[in-house]
This record gives C-alpha cells, sequence and structure tokens, in this order.
C-alpha cells in the first residue's frame, strides 16, 4: 500500500500527515522546518509522493528536497482542485483554506458547505454546491485574543485555555477565559446563523487545533473534525502528483 506524506506548515504548528493508501495513519509533529528534518521522515516513511501546503516562509531547500525524493506537489496558484475560486485575486488564497475547502467537497460532494477553522486565527470558508469556493471571512484566534490583551493592557496577564470555567468569572483568568471562549463561541454560532438565513441549508464543520475548546460551548449543529485539512491535502495531492 502506497505511502503520502502531506506536509502541513501552519503559523503555529509544523506537521506531517502520513497516508497509507487513503487512511491517515499517523501525525508527526516536526521541531523545525529545517531539510535535516523532512529527510529524517523521508527516510522513516519512504513516501511514494509528497505534497507542501505552507502559510509560512519556509527554506526553499525543502521543496528542493522534495522535488528530488520524487513525486512532489507544492499546494499553490497553479494546483488542480476538485472546486473553483470565482473571487477576486484567487492567487491569495491562503494554502490552508484550499485544504479545508478540498475536504469539504471530497467529503461532502454538492452541498453547502461553511468550514470553520479554529487556528491563529478563525477562518470562515464558504463552498456552495456547486463546488465555487465564495470565500468568507477571517477573524482573531484565540491565543490571539489572549495575547493581545495581555500585550495591550498595563495589569491583564497571558493566560492559558483551560477547559472549565464558568459564565462568570470570579477572578481575572476565569473573566479572560470567559471572554474570549464564549465570546469566541457566541460570534461561532452567529456567524452560522447568518449563513442559516441567507442558504438555509448547509453543513458547518469545525475544525483546527483548539477546537476542543468550543465544541462544549456552541449551540449550532457542527460536525467536528480534528484532522480536515489533512484529509483535503491527500485530495488534493491525489489530484496532482
Amino acid at each position: 500500500m502506497s505511502t503520502t506524506i502531506c506536509f502541513d506548515f501552519g503559523n503555529t504548528r509544523l506537521k506531517a500527515a502520513i497516508f497509507k493508501g487513503n487512511q491517515l495513519e499517523k501525525l508527526e509533529l516536526l521541531e523545525n522546518s529545517a531539510p535535516s528534518s523532512i529527510q529524517k521522515l523521508l527516510d522513516q516513511y519512504q513516501p511514494s509522493k509528497t505534497l507542501l501546503s505552507s502559510v509560512i516562509h519556509h527554506d526553499k531547500a525543502i521543496e528542493n528536497l522534495l522535488t528530488e525524493y520524487g513525486p512532489f506537489h507544492l499546494l499553490g496558484p497553479q494546483t488542480k482542485l476538485n472546486f473553483t475560486t470565482p473571487v477576486g485575486k484567487p492567487e491569495t488564497i491562503g494554502a490552508d483554506r484550499l485544504g479545508l475547502v478540498a475536504a469539504a467537497v471530497d467529503l461532502y460532494p454538492n452541498q453547502h458547505n461553511l468550514i470553520i477553522s479554529l487556528g491563529s486565527c478563525i477562518t470562515y470558508n464558504f463552498v456552495n454546491n456547486r463546488g465555487q469556493f465564495l470565500g468568507g471571512s477571517i477573524s482573531p484566534g484565540m491565543q490571539m485574543r489572549f495575547k493581545s490583551m495581555n500585550d495591550l493592557t498595563a495589569l491583564l496577564p497571558l493566560i492559558e485555555p483551560a477547559p472549565s470555567f464558568g459564565l462568570v468569572g470570579y477572578d481575572t483568568k476565569t473573566n479572560l477565559l470567559s471572554g474570549v471562549v464564549l465570546g469566541m463561541a457566541a460570534e461561532i454560532d452567529g456567524i452560522i446563523g447568518a449563513y442559516e438565513a441567507k442558504y438555509s441549508k448547509f453543513n458547518a464543520l469545525l475544525t483546527g487545533g483548539d477546537l476542543s475548546y468550543f465544541v462544549p460551548h456552541l449551540k449550532r449543529r457542527i460536525f467536528a473534525d480534528q484532522n480536515l485539512i489533512y484529509k483535503g491535502l491527500y485530495a488534493i495531492s491525489e489530484k496532482n502528483t
């Protein structure tokens, strides 16, 4: 059974998704993006093809390494997709958003899909039932909100997220948790409600590294999938390598 490695270089984490056939077998967290780290994974898994999705300024030597190793695709403006992008300047769409939309179209074809990703930023990505990625919106993510309140005030501390807290905060930390997490949950529910008013029937898909903090607080019906982007990257790899 063939092996595919899909590298996902995000703003906060560098990951490699290892697929055996079309099944996600393992996720590897990379310590850095040095070519030596990539070579180590290539030696370990010996993939038949690779793909790189990057939203950071990575070392171009990585692309050379993957190209020399075997069939390789760099996700970008020339990528063949399972959807169209009838928006202004489609070349500016982030590679991560392309991966998310590809997964939604692959898993739920011919349906309206709103894909919400909770990472450094929250991205809302809407693809209609004709396979047209129409765009969406972007707002600050959880860590960005915590950090901005610490950076832009004199006394508010930088806190770590926690899974449980009350609606009414009883100290500074729980006030910040309630404001950020419940505020974001209300934002997500509100955005989904706005799409419901316009499109009536669609799938709401939730993903991203911060997913687990928000699922308990959302009122709307959603499909939560931590690995959605990797499934999309694999679908893109199949179409392009």
